[in-house]
């Protein structure tokens, strides 16, 4: 029962993201790249769901100000940096040329596994691969270090 309630929470809100971003066309490659096109055909529905997602986080972070602890968990885990580096600023342009080329971002990839796993396969994967690549090179970079 512990277990249960420790995994309910994200369960539930891993449903509700996901959920948000299929209802909002995020799962669509090719509205995303619709909306990226900005000098071709340009679609600007996506807009509205960035803005909704601004409001709402606007409304979270201020409620969270307000908070000792969350919810369902001992501590936030926030984020203790605000300086922008390199690494910062080339996982950003990656991150960008990947979502323009592919129309998917890691979030909206994962909620199209539950409605067209076959097509999405080959980004989760290349994306998961990527992932454990970079593990790699950062724990040779630490024993280079060390």
């Amino acid at each position: 029962m512990d277990r249960l309630r420790h995994l309910l929470p994200p369960l539930l809100s891993g449903a509700l993201f996901g959920g948000g971003l299929t209802i909002g066309g995020m799962t669509d490659p090719a509205r995303v790249r619709g909306f990226l096109d900005l000098f071709g055909s340009w679609d600007p529905t996506l807009a509205f769901v960035m803005g909704g997602a601004v409001i709402v986080m606007a409304i979270a972070w201020r409620l969270q100000a307000r908070m000792v602890r969350p919810l369902f968990g001992e501590r936030f885990a926030l984020p203790d940096r605000t300086d922008l580096d390199g690494k910062l600023i080339t996982g950003s342009a990656l991150f960008g040329i990947g979502w323009g080329l592919a129309g998917l971002c890691p979030g909206p990839a994962i909620a199209s596994l539950a409605l067209a796993p076959a097509a999405v396969f080959p980004f989760v994967g290349a994306m998961i691969l990527g992932m454990a690549l970079h593990r790699l090179l950062e724990m040779g970079a630490a024993r280079v270090q060390a």
